[in-house]
């Protein structure tokens, strides 16, 4: 979970674009409770299918919580998006 969240953390706060499986969407993260949580949300762009998550830490540990899908799909979303050319 650890590799994970630092990718996470090299999203922009804000909205962007990224590129998953030759696709682009548009991926919005914000922050929450001092940086130590976040809300991601990506929609295909021209397309249907969409990512959407939480990521809290409570009391020093780290959860999170996709948003009615499975989490293998967020994971497997967040380590393979590239944003501005690099691989994430």
């Amino acid at each position: 979970m650890e590799a994970f969240l630092k990718k996470l953390q090299l999203l922009p706060v804000g909205y962007t674009r990224v590129i998953f499986n030759h696709k682009v969407y548009g991926l919005t993260r914000s922050n929450f409770n001092k940086g130590k949580s976040f809300k991601v949300y990506a929609q295909e762009l021209g397309g249907n299918n969409f990512i959407s998550f939480n990521y809290y830490t409570i009391h020093g540990k780290g959860a999170l919580k996709p948003c009615e899908m499975p989490l293998q799909k967020v994971t497997y979303f967040i380590e393979n998006i590239i944003i501005q050319g690099t691989v994430l």
